[in-house]
């Protein structure tokens, strides 16, 4: 396609799919692997600028994926270096989450099929009901790719999960995770984990329930969304945020607590060593209970 005629289909795309296609949950098996899914099958995103008249795709990169699409095709070698991400849609097909110029390369070059992970994500009503069914007034917010999650080489994991979990969650956590979100449950906090690339929110949860423990709620993709996209995080985050009368911000090196409307905080920096940090964070939130029931 020209590059006219892929604005035209694209935005022919959008507007087919508007006020007919909502996004569902897909099942465990749709999510446990890659596969590959026709170019066809999946749709523009009308909340990424990708599809926005204003800005709209970007046919630098798309050529610079074409040809290395096409080097990778005439010397035998894999294509893709790593799959789309899509969310499944009713009645049909995916939207594309992530990976719009690499989906418009595939078309332009003629690759007819191409890798995609599918994913659940956590929509508006998700994080009203979980707001709702909550009983607490406080909650703890932690980053999964920045905090928890550590790479193989780390000197303090958590033990892995045994099989079969491990075939199919392959992340590895910070040493005392776990026990540190049982306290905080224990505790009455609402346990909330942000991540900037896109996992399903059932793939996290079953993570997790792997190690004995719950998550309240989870938010991905943060880092890789859109601009309108972004409007909807914002929204639900306010929804979050309203609903808790203190919210605890728990870092590697620090903890921050705010309370109230206003913003209020305070911070407590973690010290001691890394193998026992979960014990650190437990010890500062103790004390911070126990100086709050004081007060």
């Amino acid at each position: 396609m020209a590059k006219t005629e892929f604005d035209e289909f694209v935005a022919k795309d959008v507007n087919a799919q508007k006020g007919v296609s909502i996004p569902v949950k897909a099942g465990f098996l749709e999510r446990a692997f890659v596969k590959k899914m026709a170019c066809s099958k999946l749709h523009p995103n009308a909340e990424d600028e990708f599809t926005f008249d204003t800005v709209g795709p970007s046919y630098k990169i798309i050529g610079e994926y074409e040809q290395q699409f096409r080097r990778a095709i005439s010397t035998g070698q894999e294509v893709f270096d790593e799959p789309l991400i899509v969310e499944k849609l009713q009645p049909d097909g995916y939207l594309i989450l992530n990976g719009h110029h690499r989906w418009a390369a595939a078309m332009r070059v003629g690759i007819k099929k191409v890798p995609v992970k599918i994913v659940n994500q956590a929509s508006e009503s998700d994080i009203q009901k979980i707001l709702e069914n909550s009983k607490h007034d406080k909650r703890v917010a932690l980053d999964l790719d920045e905090v928890i999650f550590r790479p193989d080489d780390y000197p303090h994991l958590e033990k892995a999960l045994g099989f079969p979990r491990n075939l199919k969650y392959k992340q590895r956590i910070r040493l005392g995770t776990p026990a540190l979100f049982y306290y905080l449950a224990k505790n009455g906090y609402d346990i909330w984990v942000y991540a900037h690339e896109y996992y399903s929110i059932d793939d996290i949860r079953g993570f997790f329930k792997g190690y004995s423990v719950y998550v309240d709620g989870i938010i991905t993709g943060i880092g890789k969304k859109q601009k309108a996209e972004m409007e909807s995080a914002k929204r639900m985050e306010k929804m979050i945020s309203s609903k808790y009368a203190e919210t605890v911000h728990i870092d590697n090196n620090m903890i921050i607590v705010t309370r109230g409307r206003a913003g209020d905080f305070e911070e407590y920096e973690l010290t001691g060593p890394e193998e026992e940090w979960a014990k650190n964070v437990i010890t500062v939130l103790g004390e911070i209970d126990q100086n709050g029931k004081e007060k």
